[in-house]
């Protein structure tokens, strides 16, 4: 058998919190995967569930030998990764979201660059379905899985994403419980001399929040943990020159965009009596902010997230990032 064609053992680790309403058939889309099924598990890693999530998982697995429940103590999604992985013996470890949905032939194909030895982080392809309302997350998505495909062919990715990854389990570490692995990851694997790649064939499908205004609140929470490993997770140590490049482009400027454009907004209205340019760019800024104002769509969306990394950081200085977490508005 090629390298490429080996089939490694897995352990596919769904963590959940009151996923009653999704986790039969998340289940069934897993237990459906074209894999050989004596090579594949299914752990549901229950963080401390108080629904019918843990008796339908209970269901399933005397339905079917390859189901594990794993119940672990309320301690949000990464403690119970933990928890599921040291449980682990396969070789691969891959995770999922509770609300995705994989293609059929999604783990043989987010499994197949391990046969490069020095891959150890790989993430799939997550396609946003379209969105009940004005969300318009799907314009960023897009440029984002550009941007990972150039980060991996040059090297490794900067981020990743939960819906569709997977770790070699000799290079599984276990990180700060406020981090996750989405940011955590793809880095640490490359300090550690390790590629960490993007595999577009690997595809999940996930449902967005469906309006602008709960994508800005899914944000807020999502950049509080992007401020937390920016500034305490030692993310821009030991990076080889090329990378350390893409992280502080990609990754940190992205995080201080909000700030960022408040010191361009407020450098304008100081240098707007001057006259000429100046004037222009303050016009311009305060016409792009009324257009998201009046009406929904790009500007406003843009605006908003923007706003969220303002909002994370003020929420990150006066009481910290929580370890646990709750299903985005809309998602299920």
């Amino acid at each position: 058998m090629r390298a490429a064609d080996r089939e490694p053992t897995v352990t596919v680790v769904v963590a959940a919190h009151d996923e009653e309403t999704v986790i039969e058939r998340r289940l069934e889309n897993l237990l459906a995967l074209d894999y050989p099924p004596d090579r594949v598990e299914v752990v549901v890693a229950s963080d401390a569930s108080t629904d019918g999530t843990d008796e339908l998982v209970e269901r399933a697995a005397a339905a079917n030998g390859r189901v594990r429940l794993l119940r672990a103590p309320r301690g949000g999604k990464v403690a119970a990764q933990n928890l599921a992985v040291r449980e682990s013996g396969a070789e691969v470890v891959a995770f999922s979201d509770a609300n995705a949905t994989w293609e059929p032939d999604a783990l043989r194909r987010l499994v197949r660059p391990f046969a490069d030895d020095e891959v150890a982080y790989v993430c799939g392809r997550l396609q946003l379905l379209r969105a009940d309302g004005t969300n318009r997350e799907g314009a960023y998505w897009r440029y984002e899985l550009a941007l990972r495909a150039a980060e991996s062919a040059l090297g490794s990715v900067t981020g990743g994403n939960g819906s569709i990854y997977a770790v070699r389990r000799s290079d599984y570490v276990e990180v700060d419980p406020r981090f996750g692995h989405d940011l955590a990851f793809p880095y640490l694997m490359v300090q550690r001399g390790r590629r960490a790649v993007y595999e577009p064939g690997a595809v999940a499908r996930e449902k967005p929040t469906p309006d602008i205004e709960s994508e800005f609140r899914r944000k807020v929470r999502m950049f509080e943990h992007c401020w937390l490993i920016t500034l305490r997770g030692r993310m821009l140590r030991g990076l080889p020159p090329l990378y350390l490049g893409q992280m502080v482009s990609h990754r940190a400027l992205r995080y201080g965009s909000g700030l960022l454009h408040l010191a361009l907004l407020g450098s304008s209205v100081a240098l707007a009596r001057r006259g000429g340019v100046y004037r222009l760019a303050l016009a311009g800024q305060v016409a792009f902010l009324g257009h998201a104002a009046a009406r929904p769509g790009l500007p406003r969306y843009y605006t908003l997230v923007t706003w969220a990394t303002v909002q994370a950081l003020a929420n990150y200085a006066r009481r910290g990032v929580p370890a646990t977490w709750q299903a985005a508005e809309g998602t299920r």
